[in-house]
């Protein structure tokens, strides 16, 4: 799960000031978390002690304001009865990763908590699959398996295309807030990655929604090889440092499946 706020971390000055290279520091002085990491721990709030979906999300996006949240969702948020509003966007898959890290033993449950969390914005079918794809490969992931499993497993269950490289599609690829076109892209970065980092670098590298790519990449990342210590301790204690509310969710969520 800290995979995406990492990943959120490390991408969030390249959103908009994008590279096509894995070249760059990992982290800089104004690297800053994003509204996935705040959507993230919301969702993580929410699974860990069953709390209502959308009020919940609403409470923490109101708790950190002007964090990069999209147009429709930046209204919801503020709505007194919140409704989903058939969005497509990969704001769907970016914050889903607490129900396969919660729910480890249990795929229909992951999926279930996938939706529960998604359908309150994010309704439109594309936006759902984009949701379920991204916890079912971090959930295989978890399971150990291997990279050609997950990879035949997600391309089959979606209809993804993850048969191009990250290098086929870094020329071409360009800032794109779709699910359609941003989660088989993040699954690929982090299958053909060998470590934590090197997954979030091929993400940020694409040249697209860089934070959004990293955030869904990193914890299918974080699944298949852990995170180094020295990289969780620098995002928790310099980047989070203002944040004890997101720490004490993400540490609970650790204490929850006894890592």
């Amino acid at each position: 799960m800290i995979g995406a706020v990492i990943g959120d971390i490390v991408g969030s000055i390249y959103e908009w000031d994008r590279i096509k290279t894995k070249d760059f520091p990992f982290f800089s002085y104004h690297c800053d978390f994003t509204d996935d990491s705040v959507c993230t721990v919301a969702v993580a709030d929410i699974l860990l002690h069953d709390l209502p979906p959308a009020e919940t999300m609403q409470e923490w996006c109101r708790r950190y304001p002007r964090r990069g949240y999209g147009g429709m969702f930046g209204d919801w948020i503020y709505f007194d009865e919140p409704e989903p509003y058939g969005s497509y966007g990969n704001g769907a898959a970016m914050r889903v990763s607490p129900a396969a890290f919660l729910y480890r033993g249990d795929l229909a449950a992951a999926l279930v908590a996938s939706d529960r969390v998604t359908d309150i914005t994010h309704n439109h079918p594309e936006g759902i699959k984009g949701a379920r794809a991204t916890t079912h490969a971090i959930w295989l992931a978890y399971r150990g398996e291997n990279v050609a499993n997950i990879r035949e497993v997600i391309a089959a269950e979606y209809n993804y295309d993850l048969t191009r490289t990250v290098d086929d599609i870094r020329p071409d690829y360009f800032f794109n807030e779709t699910c359609q076109d941003t989660v088989p892209q993040a699954i690929t970065c982090a299958l053909e990655s060998d470590s934590f980092e090197d997954a979030v670098r091929n993400a940020i590298s694409l040249g697209g929604d860089a934070d959004t790519l990293a955030a869904i990449a990193g914890p299918i990342a974080e699944a298949l090889y852990g995170i180094p210590q020295d990289i969780r301790e620098r995002a928790e204690n310099r980047y989070l440092a203002d944040a004890p509310d997101i720490r004490e969710v993400i540490q609970e969520m650790y204490r929850v499946a006894g890592e």
